[in-house]
C-alpha cells in the first residue's frame, strides 16, 4: 500500500469524528484571519512569493466576476468567420460573439443547481438535547449519569449489534428504530413505502446525523428502485434522498417527500 493512503483506510474503516464538518467549517472561515496574520508579518522573499501568490490570485478573481458581470460586450470568435471574399460593410458584423448570452447561462445553471437542492422544509425548529435525549443512570451509585436514552426515532443499519452496557454512552430504544418510510413522489402524487438506506443529514447536529436520529427536516437516503426510475443514460436509480415532514417519534411512522 502506498504510504500515502493509510488516512484514506482509515477514514473507511472507522469513519470521522462526530463535529468533523463543524470543525472543517470553523476552520475555513478562520483561515481569511490566519492569511491577514501572515500577511502582515511575514518579510524578505518568502513576503514576495506570498504577494506574488496573492496577486495571481486576485487577478483571476477579478476575471470571473468580470465574466460574470458582462452585458453586451462583443467578443470576435476567428470560427464564425465565413470563407472567401466579404464585402467591407459587413467586416465588422461577421465573427462575433455576445458575451450576454455566456452570462445568462452561467446564471441558468447556478439557478438550476440552486433549485436542484431545494427542500421541501427549508427551516426546522431547533431542538435542545435535553428534548433528543434522557438522562439514564447507571451503577450502584446512582450519581453516574453519562448514558443518554434517544427519544426520537432512529435508524440502524442491517448488521447493528450494540455495544456492552458498560460502553454503550447513547441508547437507541428497539421500539423508535425504523427501516421503512412512506415516501411521496411529488410530480406522481403517490405515496410508496420504501425501505430506508441511511440518514444523509439531520440539520439538527451532526452528532444526530451520526447516530441515525430522525427528526422532522431530515434528509433520509431510501430505496427506490422499485419504482423503476431511470437516468437519462438508462440506468435504474437505486438510491434517492427524500426530506421527512413529519414528527416520527409522535405519529409512530415516518413520512417524507422525495427530493426530485
Amino acid at each position: 500500500m502506498p504510504q500515502n493512503e493509510h488516512i484514506e483506510e482509515h477514514i473507511k474503516r472507522h469513519g470521522r469524528r462526530f463535529d468533523h464538518e463543524e470543525r472543517k467549517r470553523k476552520r475555513e472561515a478562520r483561515m481569511a484571519h490566519k492569511n491577514s496574520q501572515f500577511a502582515q508579518k511575514v518579510h524578505g522573499l518568502r513576503a514576495k512569493l506570498h504577494n506574488k501568490k496573492r496577486h495571481a490570485e486576485k487577478i483571476q478573481m477579478k476575471k470571473t466576476i468580470k465574466q460574470h458581470e458582462e452585458k453586451n460586450a462583443k467578443q470576435k470568435s476567428a470560427d464564425a468567420i465565413p470563407e472567401g471574399a466579404v464585402p467591407t460593410y459587413l467586416l465588422d458584423r461577421e465573427g462575433e460573439d455576445r458575451a450576454k448570452v455566456l452570462s445568462n447561462m452561467v446564471k441558468q445553471k447556478r439557478k438550476e443547481k440552486a433549485g436542484k437542492w431545494a427542500v421541501p422544509l427549508p427551516a426546522v425548529r431547533g431542538m435542545a438535547e435535553d428534548e433528543m435525549f434522557k438522562v439514564v443512570k447507571s451503577g450502584k451509585s446512582k450519581t453516574k449519569s453519562w448514558k443518554r436514552m434517544v427519544t426520537k426515532a432512529t435508524f440502524v443499519g442491517d448488521g447493528f449489534t450494540r455495544k456492552p452496557p458498560k460502553y454503550e454512552r447513547f441508547v437507541r430504544p428497539m421500539g423508535l428504530r425504523f427501516k421503512k418510510a412512506h415516501v411521496t413522489h411529488p410530480e406522481l402524487k403517490a405515496t410508496f413505502q420504501l425501505p430506508i438506506i441511511g440518514v444523509k443529514k439531520n440539520p439538527q447536529s451532526p452528532l444526530y446525523t451520526q447516530l441515525g436520529v430522525i427528526t422532522k427536516g431530515t434528509v433520509l437516503e431510501v430505496n427506490v428502485s422499485e419504482l423503476g426510475l431511470v437516468t437519462t443514460g438508462g440506468k435504474v436509480v437505486w438510491g434517492k434522498y427524500a426530506q421527512v415532514t413529519n414528527n416520527p417519534e409522535n405519529d409512530g411512522c415516518i413520512n417524507a417527500v422525495l427530493l426530485v
